[in-house]
């Protein structure tokens, strides 16, 4: 799976960053962007699931734009995958090297195996249930990572939201939130890696969010909703992800 993510990344993803041509990004919706390498890259890697789990339903997120209704196949399926091509897009349209390429696996409901490619750092990560996350540096050995002992004091936490209207709130005793890196498949290892304590995201996509929450989880960390409730790829709004069970409880008890 790391192998093909990785082809299609060289083949349609990296000749364009830095060098897309006029007419090769769109605006699905204000603010919204699609690239060509967005469209391409999907179409390749959802042909290749297909081909090798023909009795899967594969949610893309460019697919969902054309036709919503996937988006309920996947939920109601045994078997899925979830497929983002160029995961933050604005990040890739504006040269930053903050974007990835996601892949999730969800059985009978539940997010079961998730891997994230970042072409530009030449890093991935990938998780299994039951089987830790770990980080590949193109050039190294595979590392198991572990999310590090947050701090004691919840002050002391550095929380990172896509809410831009939240971008320097501060609630509770926590302090003021700061911006996320615009890309789940940036956010979710930087917090994995202990550069912040939590994440709090307002909108919530299977794409999105299913391999994080592959990766989260077998390092240690936790996800949960507003209300209390665990993640479900069912959610669609209102999610924290955070480094371990205490700091999750803290933040939504903050947050109410």
């Amino acid at each position: 799976m790391l192998r093909l993510m990785q082809e299609v990344a060289e083949e349609s993803i990296n000749p364009r960053f830095r060098a897309l041509a006029a007419g090769e990004v769109e605006e699905k919706n204000p603010g919204d962007l699609v690239t060509v390498a967005d469209r391409e890259a999907e179409e390749t890697l959802t042909r290749a699931l297909e081909a090798a789990y023909p009795d899967a339903v594969i949610l893309g997120e460019e697919a969902h734009s054309a036709d919503p209704s996937i988006r309920d196949r996947f939920l109601a399926a045994d078997h899925a995958f979830t497929v983002d091509p160029v995961d933050g897009t604005k990040n890739f349209v504006n040269g930053s090297p903050d974007h990835a390429v996601m892949i999730g696996e969800v059985l009978r409901g539940s997010p079961t195996r998730g891997w994230i490619w970042q072409p530009q750092h030449r890093t991935a990560y990938v998780a299994e249930t039951g089987s830790g996350t770990w980080r590949i540096h193109a050039d190294g050995v595979p590392q198991r990572l572990r999310v590090p002992e947050p701090p004691a004091d919840a002050a002391d936490f550095r929380g990172i939201t896509s809410r831009w209207n939240w971008v320097g709130r501060a609630f509770g005793e926590l302090a003021p939130l700061e911006l996320t890196w615009i890309s789940c498949g940036i956010d979710y290892p930087r917090l994995i890696e202990g550069q912040a304590t939590f994440a709090i995201y307002r909108r919530v996509s299977p794409w999105d969010h299913v391999p994080g929450a592959v990766l989260a989880r077998e390092a240690g960390g936790a996800l949960g909703g507003f209300d209390g409730a665990p993640y479900t790829p069912e959610r669609s709004s209102d999610l924290i992800v955070a480094a371990d069970a205490r700091v999750l409880s803290a933040v939504q008890a903050a947050l109410s």
